[in-house]
């Protein structure tokens, strides 16, 4: 099964498609442009690589956040547009369940952060057991680096994610011993493993509405919180 995996919720864009248990292409890029100049293209060169077109692949995954407020839309709304062209099953998946899912076996607690902008970032707390499996823990949050210290237990914990790039020197400064890092390319969100756990949905069932499919996003956007700001004034 042919499964198309997108992520444009991190700062480190990708999509890369799967073949079952076979990863068949991979193109990542940094997002330094808008995500909508970027995805598209990405994606026509992937498909070109893998020498199919978009009708060939069986479903599409794509991660819905939390993460970039702009990023997650775009995603969201090219995969909604190719899968009503195409017609093909939609899973999103969680961008921190994804970037926790791609570490290699770990008996530490696992600690994804996404750089959520304006001090903060996005995160969650999992596990793996001994299956593999990985669980979560506590809910999707966004928090100050103070407050996530607060959150994490006295136990080695590995942490994850381009909010590693960001905060990586304070997290070791405040954790010492107990925090640890894996290979700088795990920080970046791959395509196939969004795909991977696309395809893991798929097969048990668990398709999106496209129609109902919206973002995680956690946080309030800019534009929701001045009309807060002005419905209050």
């Amino acid at each position: 099964m042919k499964v198309l995996g997108i992520d444009t919720a991190t700062s480190c864009g990708g999509v890369g498609l799967i073949d079952g248990d076979a990863v068949v292409a991979e193109y990542a890029f940094h997002r330094e442009e808008t995500p909508s100049a970027q995805l598209i293209p990405a994606i026509q060169t992937l498909l070109q690589e893998a020498r199919i077109t978009i009708h060939e692949i069986d479903g599409i995954a794509v991660s819905v956040g939390p993460g970039s407020f702009t990023g997650l839309r775009v995603g969201l709304s090219t995969v909604k547009g190719f899968a009503l062209a195409v017609e093909r099953p939609v899973a999103g998946v969680p961008t921190l369940d994804a970037l926790a899912a791609q570490l290699p076996s770990t008996p530490s607690l696992i600690c994804p952060i996404v750089d959520a902008r304006k001090g903060e970032v996005y995160t969650a707390l999992y596990k793996q057991s001994e299956g593999g499996m990985v669980a979560q823990l506590s809910p999707y949050q966004v928090l100050s680096p103070s407050r996530l210290f607060e959150m994490i237990p006295l136990q080695e914990t590995v942490f994850v994610g381009d909010g590693v790039d960001v905060y990586g020197e304070l997290i070791r400064e405040r954790l010492a011993g107990k925090a640890l890092f894996v290979s700088p390319h795990l920080n970046c969100l791959r395509g196939s493993t969004v795909a991977e756990l696309g395809l893991q949905n798929i097969k048990k069932g668990k398709k999106d509405d496209i129609s109902s499919l919206v973002p995680i996003y956690v946080r309030r956007s800019d534009a929701e919180i001045k009309w807060a700001q002005q419905e209050r004034n």
